[in-house]
């Protein structure tokens, strides 16, 4: 089977599997919704962001907390995938590493996407009123999409280097308190100063502060590009990774 004919037949496979994984969708899709509901009615009548209403600034973090947690699962299935032998069944079918793990980074892309559309749908329900254009919202949808493929790659890379679907499970936690030491719930001036060089240059903030100034109709400079090249920059390094990876775990 050639790769381009095995790439959806994996895709649709992944998606079979999350399907029947009912508790893990319902955490992907229902953590993020909790997170948002959690700091815009306990914390956010306590942090003045300057805008008024505190889901405003909060809704892009959020997003990003829910694109990184969902992304992380792969790393579970890739795992899980690895510790069976359902990957040498895959192999004498020439069904290379490409194919299986870009079937996976497919139906985690989908899997988020409900998750995003989850959140905005709660968001505009409890004040949530962006200001943008269908330009704005096109441009926000491509860089979350962006992000979302290359920390779902990643994940898929975790998946091979770890030898059991527990040990990638770890990598839930780096991802879900990556967005935290960024922009997304507060600005970063209000942090220590030691702790301002990392929150301003680490993947999360370009990301957040691109889709927060796209959804508002703010100028957004170039944030946008460094948030490109960061997803770009992720998902090279992930692929050179995966081949080498792949190729040990299976020789």
């Amino acid at each position: 089977m050639s790769e381009l004919a095995a790439w959806p037949v994996m895709a649709g496979r992944s998606l079979r599997l999350t399907l029947r994984n009912i508790d893990g969708l319902l955490i992907t899709l229902l953590l993020p919704v909790m997170i948002m509901l959690l700091f815009v009615y306990l914390f956010g009548g306590a942090i003045d962001t300057g805008t008024t209403e505190y889901v405003t600034y909060a809704l892009p973090g959020v997003l990003i907390i829910c694109a990184s947690y969902g992304a992380s699962m792969t790393a579970v299935s890739v795992a899980d995938d690895m510790s069976k032998g359902v990957v040498d069944r895959f192999r004498s079918m020439d069904i290379g590493a490409r194919a299986l793990l870009s079937g996976h980074v497919a139906a985690s892309t989908l899997r988020n996407l409900c998750s995003v559309v989850a959140v905005f749908a709660v968001a505009f329900l409890i004040g949530f009123r962006p200001a943008a254009g269908p330009a704005g919202w096109l441009a926000t949808a491509g860089v979350l999409i962006a992000f979302i493929v290359a920390m779902s790659a990643i994940s898929a890379t975790v998946g091979l280097l770890a030898r059991t679907p527990e040990a990638a499970s770890g990598f839930t936690f780096f991802v879900l308190f990556l967005p935290y030491p960024s922009s997304a719930f507060v600005p970063v001036d209000t942090m220590p100063g030691w702790l301002h060089g990392f929150a301003r240059n680490q993947p999360a903030t370009p990301v957040i502060e691109t889709v927060r100034g796209l959804l508002l109709d703010q100028p957004v400079g170039t944030r946008p590009w460094v948030a490109l090249a960061w997803c770009a920059g992720i998902l090279l390094v992930a692929g050179a990774f995966a081949g080498v990876l792949f190729r040990r775990r299976t020789r």
